[in-house]
């Protein structure tokens, strides 16, 4: 992403870097600050509540007074960086004002895409461009250990012995803690964990307390821990409804909360009607393997499942295909390509694999595997090169 982004340097457009708490979108803000003239530019954390009153005044002119006495001198080209914007609700406008009135550079970050995709996009329509930030690829994992093996440029290829032998303990190291950027770095599991522990809690006490009206955090927690046994499942809201108590449309109004601010994913069906599709239940996924695993206790399938198809999502649209019958496949991706996931595969999960995506008309088709298992078997894609 890194690219693209001090690409938009260049261009007079709002650069919005969005995705979940710690995921590395202060890095990339500083960083991209680092690469602008210092003598004009001026950064901005709105979690300080000194800052936050900044951009809370009614009277811009007051703003902008601010602003200056931050040492911007605004008669000339200015660059200003702005981590979390969610936290200041009518901060587009402010900052709509602020660009069309004078020559400034924002770099703006933000941890909800409700806010990111309807604030936004009603305040300042053409005049930003969104990155998406999420956390780690395993290619990008391997960097970050210092391995010299660039699996981005392997495609979708079959199980390669020697790369399996050396990166099969990193990729169960990665399927364990996920990709957050500190955990990755981190020395032990315990540090890991705590990380891991500590973005739940800033995310329970942070971005609930700024993004929701919702007041029952150990309820949320309650809910956020179940959804753990439902990972890699069709959500049914009716018996979560049952199972805790709370009404279909809260759990739904959670549901959609943990969405737009990146703890989980959810994927649709793959039907050729789309008003099907729409009635149709979405499974869910969460959007961190450390997260789901700090937040319950999984299975190495469903971890396996999870990360796969965290790492598809980076390659365009998912979706899943379900029978009444029973016969599924795992995902579909820009409804063209099959994958279905085992942790040991055999020749009979190919065999199947290749009867439904022919029946689906899908003319490419991966069995992903994370164990070689049988020696003698290698069609398939180790999961490490998803």
């Amino acid at each position: 992403m890194y690219k693209e982004l001090e690409k938009s340097l260049y261009s007079k457009q709002i650069i919005v870097i969005t995705g979940i708490r710690r995921v590395g979108k202060t890095t990339a803000l500083k960083y991209l600050m680092s690469k602008l003239p210092r003598e004009n530019s001026f950064y901005c954390d709105l979690e300080r509540v000194e800052n936050r009153a900044v951009f809370t005044e009614q009277n811009y002119s007051v703003i902008v007074e601010a602003l200056e006495a931050f040492g911007l001198d605004l008669s000339k080209k200015a660059y200003v960086g702005i981590d979390e914007i969610q936290l200041v609700q009518n901060i587009p406008s402010v900052i709509k004002f602020l660009y069309d009135t004078y020559n400034i550079k924002f770099i703006v970050t933000g941890s909800s895409s409700f806010y990111i995709k309807n604030y936004f996009t009603e305040s300042l329509a053409g005049r930003k461009r969104v990155f998406e930030m999420v956390t780690l690829s395993f290619d990008e994992f391997l960097r970050f250990k210092g391995s010299e093996y660039r699996l981005s440029e392997a495609g979708f290829r079959k199980v390669n012995r020697t790369i399996y032998n050396s990166l099969s303990s990193m990729y169960q190291e990665y399927l364990s803690f996920g990709g957050f950027p500190e955990v990755v770095l981190a020395n032990t599991s315990e540090d890991k964990r705590h990380f891991l522990l500590d973005v739940i809690n800033s995310y329970l006490n942070i971005d609930i307390k700024f993004l929701a009206d919702f007041n029952k955090s150990d309820e949320l927690f309650r809910i956020m821990k179940l959804l753990t046994s439902r990972a890699g499942s069709k959500i049914d809201f009716t018996k979560l409804s049952n199972i805790t108590g709370i009404s279909r449309k809260v759990i739904k109004d959670y549901l959609m909360f943990f969405e737009q601010t990146y703890l989980v994913r959810t994927i649709p069906a793959y039907v050729k009607n789309r008003d099907r599709e729409i009635a149709l239940q979405k499974k869910l996924y969460f959007t961190d393997n450390g997260l789901l695993r700090v937040l319950g206790d999984p299975s190495t399938g469903v971890l396996l499942e999870n990360s796969i198809a965290n790492q598809l999502s980076r390659h365009g649209n998912l979706q899943y295909y379900a029978r009444r019958t029973g016969q599924e496949i795992d995902f579909i991706l820009n409804e063209k390509i099959a994958f279905e996931v085992k942790e040991t595969p055999g020749i009979h999960d190919l065999q199947t694999l290749v009867k439904r995506a022919t029946q689906l008309s899908l003319n490419e088709y991966y069995l992903v595997g994370l164990n070689l298992g049988n020696k003698d078997f290698t069609e398939f894609t180790w999961a490490g090169n998803i």
